[in-house]
């Protein structure tokens, strides 16, 4: 295993360490619209519209979540309910990490600063971060970055706000499509995909190495 101690670690916060419920929330909200059968289906198209809608412009996040819902129901002819969209917009501070997260970064906090890139908007992500269980050096925002995850423009903003060359740091992400594919865009000097099971592996390609979860992410460094 070929070892790298960046200058810093870069996150992705939901999914890869932030245990992501949109999937969830979409079964309970609409359990009693889409037949069992149709779910996966359903969740797929909601998951493609989500994408869809970070691509262009920044908009608050609230109205990603609204857009991609209405999207989704549209498609399925469902009537789209606003309260609705709110339940998932207001269910993501409530989330909490992954069983594996704290404890796996615990192993390397006190010995290279850890920064988090999220999609998120400002007014959710701190009470997610203080649900990890380990000290932040810096948390970063779709929001402040005026751009979401995938474009470059997002993580063009941290590498700006870090003064750091991009080939100093690891990104850990257990998205490909949001993450990985841009870091080695970027050539980030490591990448390390999770393997939560939400994405197919595209290694060696994308990712440098990937781990099963955080708790492997001391021995890529060293530690």
């Amino acid at each position: 295993m070929n070892q790298f101690k960046p200058k810093y670690i870069t996150f992705d916060c939901y999914g890869t360490l932030t245990n992501f419920q949109m999937g969830p929330t979409a079964r309970k909200v609409f359990a009693d619209r889409i037949r069992p059968e149709q779910m996966e289906a359903f969740l797929a198209d909601f998951t493609a519209y989500r994408l869809d809608g970070v691509l262009g412009d920044w908009k608050p996040f609230r109205d990603v979540v609204r857009n991609s819902i209405e999207r989704t129901c549209r498609k399925w002819k469902l009537q789209y309910r606003d309260d609705e969209a709110l339940q998932f917009y207001n269910a993501v501070p409530t989330w909490g990490p992954h069983p594996d997260v704290p404890a796996g970064l615990s192993k390397v906090a006190n010995e290279i600063p850890l920064v988090i890139l999220s999609n998120a908007s400002n007014d959710q992500i701190h009470h997610n971060v203080a649900k990890l269980g380990a000290p932040f050096a810096h948390v970063f925002t779709a929001e402040d970055a005026q751009a979401y995850k995938p474009r470059l423009r997002a993580f063009e903003y941290v590498i700006d706000q870090l003064g750091c060359a991009p080939e100093e740091m690891m990104h850990v992400s257990s998205s490909f499509r949001y993450d990985h594919m841009p870091a080695r865009d970027l050539h980030y000097g490591a990448r390390v995909f999770v393997a939560r099971g939400h994405e197919p592996s595209l290694m060696p390609h994308y990712a440098t190495h990937e781990i099963k979860d955080i708790g492997g992410l001391s021995a890529l460094v060293g530690l």
